[in-house]
């Protein structure tokens, strides 16, 4: 009786190791013979009990290395399945058709003008500056000789964090990257020659020429004996470089920050009718706002301002890039609508 049933064992496995199926139905009906919940060893394990005792051991010994052979069978069946699937999917691969075309990516508009902004003032020598977005009121304002009753530090025109309100040592989303420029004057002595790209927000009303969040660029210069002619003169070159401007004016203005200060306009021409329209019928398109550093920014900012003078420029992104591509609506800049992005290509 036990030799029989250690023969049965010997059997089993001898199919075990002849067994070839040659697809995966064969394969799974491989499986639950030897290794299903109800497999044919089972009961040949449940026959121990009929074993005599010196035989026990050698019996389990049997049965258990049935089910790892088994085991080893389906695992080399089934990669041997796998493989001759994959290599039979690379063969129905025709090498010689046409390859899906692949969707290139463009810089957004507003990424690729301030990178041409950049790109133009540091050639003539200016290194890029950057600062936080969630600023203190002393660097966005303070700093800057923004009077204490001033209109933007009002609620409504600032984006105060909750628990703050307008006054010294509160947090808010900085309201220009002007605020870049007074980190730099702290933290360094003169020369300084920076250009401060970023993201900036106001509490404005949304609509096709305004937006609550946008870009600025800022320029700053402070050295020995620096003019407003040498001003007027980096401004010409930007225009002339970003335009193709051959004239430019400057027009009086005030800004807190600057004394004098100045709006510049270069001359767009007035050849088309689109030409009227964003000029006005006056030829003359506003791009920037500039102006030579008031003292009272540099003596608040630790810099002496009967050794040192400077100028400052400031520029909303946006805006140049709306006269550059001819864009009607700044929210369309701040959709992410693939249609509308699509158009615009750039190698900068």
């Amino acid at each position: 009786m036990a030799e029989q049933l250690f023969d049965k064992v010997r059997e089993m496995i001898g199919a075990i190791k002849e067994a070839a199926p040659s697809s995966v139905e064969e394969l799974e009906q491989f499986r639950i013979r030897f290794l299903g919940g109800k497999n044919q060893l089972k009961p040949l394990m449940g026959e121990i009990r009929n074993v005599v005792n010196e035989r026990k051991k050698e019996y389990g010994q049997l049965v258990n290395e049935a089910k790892q052979t088994a085991e080893a069978k389906f695992a080399e069946l089934k990669a041997k399945l796998e493989s001759a699937a994959e290599e039979s999917a690379v063969s129905e691969i025709d090498l010689t058709a046409p390859g899906e075309p692949l969707g290139l990516g463009s810089r957004h508009p507003i990424s690729a003008t301030m990178n041409r902004i950049v790109s133009i003032f540091e050639r003539i020598g200016f290194v890029v500056a950057e600062g936080p977005e969630i600023e203190d009121d002393w660097h966005n304002f303070t700093a800057l000789n923004t009077p204490e009753d001033h209109p933007a530090r009002d609620m409504q025109d600032t984006y105060y964090l909750k628990g703050y309100a307008p006054g010294s040592g509160a947090r808010l989303l900085r309201t220009h990257t002007s605020s870049v420029q007074a980190r730099t004057m702290k933290s360094q002595t003169p020369p300084i020659r920076i250009i401060a790209p970023g993201r900036v927000y106001r509490n404005e009303t949304i609509s096709a020429r305004s937006h609550a969040q946008f870009h600025q660029v800022e320029g700053l210069y402070i050295d020995e004996k620096v003019s407003w002619a040498d001003m007027q003169q980096t401004l010409y070159y930007f225009a002339k470089e970003m335009y193709g401007a051959a004239k430019i004016r400057l027009r009086p203005s005030y800004f807190p920050f600057t004394e004098p200060s100045a709006e510049m306009d270069v001359w767009w021409g007035l050849e088309t009718e689109h030409d009227y329209s964003i000029t006005k019928g006056t030829g003359w398109l506003e791009i920037l706002g500039c102006g030579m550093v008031d003292p009272n920014v540099l003596i608040e900012c630790g810099i002496d301002p009967e050794k040192y003078t400077g100028y400052a420029f400031g520029m909303g992104i946006e805006r140049q890039a709306m006269l550059l591509h001819n864009i009607t609506d700044i929210r369309l800049m701040f959709e992410n609508d693939v249609r509308f992005l699509k158009q615009f290509t750039s190698v900068i």
